[in-house]
């Protein structure tokens, strides 16, 4: 036993396993040195006389994943939603992240992202920066700051897009170099992923530079797929020999485990079955494919199948940094999606959405599921006492009802790596 050994207790509540809930009332969570020694119903014998955090009727629950979002777009949620995918993209999107190349903007820009992350519960992200060096550095201290754990990359694009963020090929590859040693030689809570932005955006060249990189370093890839049937039309004009959108990734070497690929909504079943042959990761964007009217993934499908999957905001796409929020939009989405097909398509129940917000995203970083001897602790403690019959509901309502709230304001406490924060 160490120095630093606690204990927290609160009714616990964690997703071991997809679609069960695991509920300890008044259980125990052991902390040694930061890291989850174990869960227990009562305290054991051997940690008698450790202090302890008794949090009384509140839940404690592990902490939030957004496996998928765009920091530089922070400032434009909630806009442009009456467009589409490409036409946002070109009017909103390319414009607001030409500003990064300011570094003072992008620091004001990043430390609230920053702030509101933890203020939304999230500890553990996937974030796409902007094609800019020095902002892309800044977004990793701001992050570092506010004690989240994510990768970061940096976004390489050197075709189909606006002036202000074209790269040359030779100049992206270079930055992104500098990037992935400088992150890897700081070590710290924020790592390296290659980011290419999607491969319309991306000539052969670079895509081919980025796959050498991945080999190079064994670095983790994130990037795009199918989300919109304009972008895939425009795919296959790009890549005629192709036998499908995946293809434009996997000939450079970018199709692999550990490659995040956001959105997939039309991705068909022998995509499907490349993305699971490949170890690659769906990100599950629900708010931002209805807002962009992008469609509805078939998401049990894939879960069916035996896809990874988990869940991103997709900010400013969506038009929320709340996961819980998006937990509840991804079961609506698939209630919406059941309809749709008469019923052939099971929808997500909460305990499944519960577990693709938290135990998913921590396994893509090397956790979990759920509250797992040995992990780093990451986890919130949620106060429901302000809502009516909280003390006569079973533990599993009054979880769901909270996440249906989608009210920050009922997260009581934050930790993450261990150690607690404080949200500003």
């Amino acid at each position: 036993m160490t120095q630093t050994t606690r204990a927290l207790r609160a009714n616990i509540l964690h997703a071991p396993t997809l679609g069960k809930i695991e509920a300890l009332p008044h259980g125990v969570l052991i902390v040694e040195d930061g890291v989850i020694a174990g869960v227990f119903p009562e305290l054991p014998e051997a940690y008698r006389g450790i202090e302890t955090q008794d949090y009384g009727d509140r839940l404690l629950i592990p902490a939030l994943c957004d496996l998928h979002l765009h920091a530089p777009q922070y400032p434009m949620m909630g806009m442009g939603m009456d467009l589409e995918l490409l036409e946002w993209l070109n009017t909103y999107t390319f414009p607001g992240e030409e500003r990064f190349a300011d570094p003072e903007y992008a620091e004001g820009i990043y430390a609230a992202l920053a702030r509101e992350l933890v203020k939304k519960g999230t500890t553990r992200a996937a974030i796409f920066a902007s094609v800019h060096l020095p902002a892309t550095r800044i977004l990793v201290e701001e992050l570092e700051r506010a004690g989240i754990s994510a990768y970061v990359g940096k976004v390489n694009m050197d075709r189909n897009c606006t002036g202000g963020l074209m790269e040359q090929a030779e100049r992206s590859l270079g930055d992104t170099r500098v990037f992935v040693e400088e992150l890897l030689a700081r070590g710290g809570s924020v790592r390296p992923i290659l980011t290419p932005r999607f491969s319309p955006n991306c000539t052969d060249a670079l895509m081919q530079g980025l796959g050498a990189l991945a080999d190079e370093y064994d670095l983790p890839i994130q990037s795009h797929l199918s989300e919109n049937e304009s972008e895939v039309q425009w795919v296959r004009s790009l890549y005629p020999g192709a036998a499908g959108y995946w293809e434009s990734y996997a000939r450079f070497s970018l199709f692999r485990p550990r490659t995040l690929m956001a959105h997939c909504v039309h991705s068909d079943e022998r995509e499907r079955a490349a993305i699971r042959d490949h170890g690659v990761w769906v990100v599950h964007c629900p708010d931002s494919n209805v807002n962009l009217m992008s469609g509805i993934a078939p998401v049990r499908r894939m879960l069916n199948e035996g896809l990874s999957v988990a869940l991103g905001s997709d900010i400013s796409g969506g038009s929320t940094l709340s996961m819980m929020q998006i937990a509840t939009i991804a079961i609506r989405a698939s209630k919406q999606r059941r309809i749709e097909t008469k019923g052939e398509d099971a929808f997500l129940t909460f305990a499944e959405a519960f577990y693709l917000a938290t135990s998913a995203g921590a396994q893509y970083f090397g956790e979990g599921p759920g509250f797992r001897a040995g992990d780093p602790l990451h986890a919130l403690v949620l106060d429901d006492g302000a809502l009516p019959d909280s003390g006569r509901l079973p533990l599993e309502n009054r979880l769901e009802r909270l996440f249906y709230a989608a009210d920050d304001r009922t997260i009581a406490a934050r930790y993450a790596n261990g150690k607690k924060l404080e949200a500003v």
